[in-house]
């Protein structure tokens, strides 16, 4: 069974250079093994809801979903670092540059441990008073204290996993990531039925399975990334501080970051808003969500491809290129959405279904506010798509003021709306702060990208596109 597995998942598995061949398959490729790596990805966090739903009951569920936008807060800060470091990297592959290319393996190594220790110290510190600004109420207060502190207190694994996922996208690779992710997202499901239903660990233990199964996924990529690829394999001196690289990789790392956890503080404001109706209409908001996640997952997939191709391209010079497959990428990431609108329109019932005993006392209040969630917001999926295309592409080559700025302007639109809407249109004000959010950012972004990448083009460059 070993040799078998280092068969399969070691010796045939390749780095992937994107910098040559058609900018069209090159990504529609490399999107679906990502893409179903994100599906995995959702599911499981949308088996965690389902499950907490059906044994626990609504307030459970409520308690879970008004946790998320504090760990999208601080895990999206996380993802952005990492995210925003592997751009280096993918930079150094694409020029072929190998010294260079293991210093920022090495660099990634120091910035990510440093980050997993002060952001979980910060993060456990602040979530009880957080959680009460936020007015949560005193019914799901301590369910949501509990689940949260856990998630915290894996931190350290998370990174890990994104580090050794991001590195391996950097590089070409985005199957040895799906792999280890659809391992320990099956993992994680029958630790949540364990805990839960046979252990009594209540909302503990879906945290706890979520915690674990993550932390396995990012050993395994750890073990198989330095089993496979010698290039990214570091030594002692590749270790040597140096300021002005590290300050590089925070120059991107660091507004990816600010720019995730600025529209979290956004969805935090519109919690706060939404915790006002109490746990039902709480609970419908986060299985609609949830379910929103996993039906508009491909808007993050294609953006994670964006960054890596154009990050590549960067580094090899190719302009040209990554204004051809950016062209590309959107038109994929916009055919997906019309998919995903079409499912969020006409079976949302299905979906959120799933997440309560038909039984229930509250049943039929949670499907109608859902329903009425989804249905309304699935509409403007294409302006959500695009989002990821631009802001990945913008910071993968190093300008990321604008993606930051998209950000400032959803946390602008979201707060406004979170503060007028609901007064006026009652829930349907909360549902609709997200798509007027990603309209006030997906336009800034799209006339920044034409403005950028016109200055990046040689003469001869946008002479051979006409």
């Amino acid at each position: 069974m070993i040799f078998r597995f280092k068969q399969r998942f070691i010796k045939h598995s390749t780095s992937r250079d994107m910098t040559e061949g058609n900018p069209v398959k090159l990504i529609f490729s490399f999107a679906i093994p990502v893409l179903l790596g994100n599906i995995v990805q959702n599911f499981y966090s949308m088996a965690d809801s389902i499950i907490v739903g059906r044994i626990l009951g609504t307030d459970a569920l409520a308690a879970v979903g008004n946790t998320g936008p504090f760990t999208f807060l601080v895990l999206g800060f996380v993802f952005g670092l990492t995210s925003g470091f592997a751009v280096l990297t993918a930079q150094a592959y694409g020029s072929k540059d190998a010294v260079r290319l293991k210093n920022s393996v090495a660099m990634n190594i120091i910035l990510n441990l440093i980050a997993a220790v002060v952001f979980t110290a910060v993060a456990i510190g602040t979530a009880k008073p957080l959680l009460v600004l936020v007015n949560t109420p005193e019914s799901v207060l301590q369910s949501s204290l509990t689940y949260i502190t856990i998630i915290y207190a894996g931190i350290g694994a998370t990174i890990l996993y994104n580090w050794a996922a991001c590195t391996l996208r950097a590089v070409g690779d985005s199957r040895t990531p799906l792999y280890f992710l659809i391992f320990s997202s099956v993992l994680n499901i029958v630790l949540d039925i364990v805990l839960i239903k046979f252990a009594n660990w209540g909302i503990a233990g879906a945290a706890a399975a979520t915690v674990f199964a993550q932390a396995l996924a990012g050993i395994l990529s750890l073990v198989v990334m330095w089993k496979k690829y010698p290039e990214l394999h570091v030594k002692k001196q590749n270790f040597a501080w140096n300021i002005d690289f590290a300050s590089q990789h925070l120059k991107i790392g660091a507004p990816m970051a600010f720019q995730f956890s600025i529209t979290a503080i956004g969805t935090i404001v519109l919690q706060g808003a939404l915790n006002l109706f109490g746990p039902n209409p709480m609970a419908a908001y986060a299985a609609a969500n949830k379910v929103e996640q996993l039906i508009a997952v491909a808007a993050g997939s294609f953006g994670v491809v964006m960054a890596n191709y154009a990050g590549q391209n960067y580094g090899a010079g190719r302009i040209d290129r990554i204004k051809k497959g950016t062209r590309a990428g959107a038109l994929l990431t916009v055919g997906f959405s019309l998919l995903s609108m079409a499912i969020g329109f006409l079976f949302p019932d299905y979906l959120t279904g799933l997440f309560m005993e038909t039984g229930s006392a509250s049943y039929s209040e949670i499907m109608n506010l859902s329903r009425q969630y989804l249905q309304l917001t699935c509409v403007f999926y294409p302006a959500l798509f695009l989002i990821f295309i631009y802001r990945n592409v913008l910071q993968s080559i190093g300008k990321t003021f604008w993606p930051l700025m998209g950000g400032v302007f959803e946390l602008i639109t979201r707060t406004l709306c979170a503060f007028t809407l609901p007064a006026i249109l009652d829930f349907a004000g909360i549902c609709l702060a997200g798509p007027a959010a990603w309209f006030s950012a997906a336009i800034p972004l799209f006339i920044a990208y034409q403005a950028i990448i016109r200055r990046l083009l040689t003469p001869t460059e946008i002479a051979n596109q006409k």
